[in-house]
């Protein structure tokens, strides 16, 4: 059975799509079946894994709005080795589209439901904001993970998603859980960097991954080249980074 994970955060440029598209290689590096979800109209998910989403003639708008299903959908991502549902600007049409559909909401639970034995981990990279499109995917998931900047607007927006979190756990899907918060672009010079890395492992304990991935460039430059970080450039920090968070979500999973 699949372990599906939303990786979502409601503000903008945390690293969410950077986080979901080098978890989803470093899990296959560790011989893990993987399907990527792009529930984000901009496709970034998409590009990121090789994938050109200019010349889709299928991605998971279809798949949402009934007209196609996840096999007949996805794609092989040669560089990252794992399968991607893609997504393009199409996908921006499916909010208006999905409104007036029965069980709205659990789309893409149903979707994935169909492959749910042909992968290890589904991981599904949301849009910044918490729209149907991210809804479904807080449906379908057994859990989140959250990827953060040590920074203080970003402590606002995590009030925010935790309480959004939980409105879905009492009234949708009781199975979702925080998994754990990933700081990302993390910048040790900094002390406002370090003071709120505490205050996190203060608030919450071991949800806090051990994990912390830095700033770096080469996982900046990657996704120009269609491919993960953790393959672009193995030596780099940023890469080592993610490829340690892949064997702890894994390692974590495993003890549950």
């Amino acid at each position: 059975m699949a372990k599906i994970f939303c990786i979502a955060n409601q503000k903008g440029g945390v690293g969410k799509t950077t986080t979901a598209v080098n978890l989803a290689a470093a899990l296959a590096m560790l011989d893990k079946r993987v399907l990527l979800v792009d529930l984000d109209p901009q496709g970034n998910a998409t590009m990121g894994a090789g994938i050109n989403k200019a010349t889709l003639e299928r991605s998971v708008y279809q798949v949402l709005l009934g007209l196609g299903d996840v096999v007949g959908t996805r794609q092989r991502s040669e560089s990252g080795r794992f399968d991607v549902l893609p997504a393009n600007r199409e996908l921006a049409g499916a909010e208006v589209e999905m409104v007036e559909l029965e069980q709205r909401e659990t789309r893409l639970k149903h979707a994935l439901a169909a492959v749910d034995a042909d992968y290890d981990f589904v991981l599904v990279d949301c849009p910044p904001a918490l729209s149907m499109l991210t809804l479904n995917g807080l449906c379908a998931a057994h859990g989140v993970v959250i990827p953060m900047q040590c920074e203080y607007y970003a402590l606002e927006g995590l009030s925010d998603l935790v309480n959004t979190i939980k409105i879905v756990h009492a009234n949708m899907n009781p199975e979702l859980k925080v998994i754990g918060l990933l700081r990302v672009m993390f910048d040790p010079r900094m002390t406002l960097s370090q003071q709120v890395s505490s205050q996190l492992e203060k608030h919450f304990g071991d949800k806090v991954f051990a994990t912390v991935i830095p700033r770096n460039v080469r996982l900046a430059e990657a996704p120009s080249y269609g491919i993960p970080g953790v393959i672009f450039d193995p030596s780099s920090r940023g890469a080592q980074a993610y490829l340690a968070f892949g064997k702890e979500l894994a390692d974590r999973i495993a003890s549950l």
